[in-house]
């Protein structure tokens, strides 16, 4: 009888587990549903903050963001800088007036205000409390990437890409870096090979000797990107890659520009001047100017990145086809080795951040998972299915006079539909390049050159040192520094000037302890390295 009772006691008690397991199971799957439906017939309009004065696109009136807003049920204010961005932003961390969300490069010194200030939630913290799907839509990796000391994160990237994805054989992984010259000129010229010094030089004055004008405008022979008081990235990260030069030698960083290579092209780019092949305009014309100039087709060659090309190569095709800008092989080390070009790392281009001010943290942090999920890469990306794209022949895609109002009147698209990353902010890209259209020839040949050149420099980003730091304040001085020494160097009277320049430039270097920041750098390359699981 005893035994009995112990039997049914134990047939009780497993009937009772197996009636609440499938309880526990169910509960456990509605704990990563996605939080944004519950909110979804509730309207709510968050206030965005993008610290780049040129993004102009508004939200609503145009077919992502209005099907974006009927299925979540969220609006947004965007709010852009009229003038300087960091002004605008530093005044608002200093009064703590920041908007909902805000969105800005990961290398700003913001960021880390932000953080140190307890001005931004920590995403982690929100998702826990609110909204587990996070965890399920989130890169692991970038998460890991953005990890801080006190073991949360506090913002989400765009445009990041993890080792894992630089692997991925399917994915096409292009570089923004890129030699340019015009079509018409370069074939008339026969096509020079312009990686070395001297063809370099004779290319440059052969398109200035038998093209002297464009329109009535005096033809430049070689262009850059904006010099600022920092430098000009065109000669450095982009000549850099393109000679191919390691940032470390046997494990340790160096100093960078006292590269053979990197003199040897320097001085190249003074003989250019001395010879009267670069023009003054350079050193000070800013982006609009420049943009202005290439639509003019005024520039035989840049080194410039080709995104920054797109609006005024189409105005180029529209005039003349002949007068587009193509990549060609550029400046390269002396053994002519492949340039190694930077590729999107890990870091991405922008964080985006939920402000303690924002008037609904948890709308907020569900709305940023949504964005997260595929469905929400999705929307973002190709809109309403029937208005911007359908299956057409078996796969999805844009329709094709959406793909053709993208490729010839970006602006109107924008306006028009608001898709395919014209709202970018929190934009997987890797996972969107499965709905990537392509590119009209004249601008795809631009990309295309930069496959098989590209890779990942993702351990050295965000290895400089705070700005209020020893070591930052050091390494503000020498950017300052460099920013005048640049074009003195460029417009050096002659080659014995140059080495002048350039060894009291290292000499101030040496003098207010340079190799401070080498240090600082080197201990977050290594935690970089560990963090990538790099050796």
């Amino acid at each position: 009888m005893r035994r009995f009772k112990k039997v049914f006691v134990l047939l009780i008690a497993l009937a009772f587990l197996v009636s609440i397991i499938p309880l526990t199971l169910t509960n456990a799957a509605s704990s990563v549903k996605p939080g944004w439906k519950e909110d979804a017939k509730k309207p709510i309009t968050f206030d965005w903050y993008i610290n780049f004065s040129w993004f102009g696109t508004k939200w609503g009136g145009n077919a992502v963001s209005d099907y974006v807003t009927k299925k979540t049920g969220v609006k947004i204010n965007f709010i852009v800088p009229a003038g300087n961005e960091n002004e605008k932003l530093n005044v608002m961390i200093a009064s703590n007036t920041l908007p909902d969300f805000i969105t800005l490069g990961w290398w700003e010194e913001a960021v880390r205000k932000m953080i140190a200030g307890k001005l931004v939630y920590a995403l982690d913290e929100l998702a826990k409390k609110y909204d587990p799907y996070f965890f399920t839509v989130a890169n692991k990796q970038r998460l890991g990437w953005y990890t801080q000391p006190d073991g949360h994160v506090y913002g989400y990237p765009n445009a990041s890409y993890t080792p894992e994805d630089f692997k991925n054989p399917k994915l096409k992984i292009y570089s923004n870096q890129t030699f340019l010259v015009r079509k018409d000129i370069y074939e008339a010229l026969g096509k020079p090979d312009m990686r070395k010094p001297d063809t370099f030089l004779k290319a440059l004055a052969d398109a200035k000797k038998k093209f002297p004008t464009v329109n009535g405008q005096p033809l430049i022979p070689i262009g850059f990107h904006e010099f600022t008081d920092t430098g000009c990235y065109s000669l450095e990260s982009y000549l850099w890659n393109f000679l191919a030069l390691p940032r470390e030698k046997n494990g340790k960083l160096y100093d960078i520009v006292t590269n053979p290579e990197y003199i040897r092209w320097l001085k190249t780019f003074n003989e250019a001047y001395r010879r009267g092949l670069i023009a003054k305009d350079v050193f000070v014309d800013k982006r609009a100017q420049m943009e202005e100039k290439i639509a003019q087709g005024r520039y035989f060659s840049m080194i410039y990145q080709r995104t920054d090309f797109v609006s005024a190569q189409q105005e180029l095709y529209k005039k003349n086809p002949k007068m587009i800008y193509i990549a060609v092989d550029g400046p390269a080390n002396s053994k002519l080795e492949k340039p190694k070009l930077a590729g999107p790392g890990i870091a991405g281009w922008t964080l985006t951040m939920i402000s303690k001010n924002n008037k609904d943290p948890k709308r907020a942090i569900r709305f940023m998972s949504y964005w997260l999920s595929p469905e929400g890469q999705k929307d973002f990306y190709l809109g309403p299915k029937g208005v911007t794209w359908n299956v057409i022949k078996g796969k999805e895609q844009f329709k094709p006079e959406v793909v053709k109002l993208m490729q010839t009147d970006r602006p109107t698209f924008d306006k028009k539909y608001g898709a395919e990353l014209t709202y970018w902010m929190l934009g997987d890209w890797p996972f969107v390049s499965q709905w990537d259209p392509g590119m009209p020839p004249y601008l795809q040949q631009m990309a295309d050159w930069t496959v098989g050149k590209t890779v990942s420099y993702a351990q050295y980003d965000g290895i400089e040192p705070p700005a209020d730091s020893p070591e930052g304040i050091i390494a503000r001085k020498v950017a300052l520094k460099w920013g005048q020494v640049l074009p003195k160097l460029i417009m050096a009277k002659s080659s014995a000037e140059f080495d002048k320049i350039f060894n009291e430039f290292q000499a101030y270097k040496k003098q207010i302890g340079y190799d401070k920041v080498l240090a600082y750098e080197q201990k977050k390359l290594e935690e970089n390295k560990k963090k990538l699981g790099i050796k």
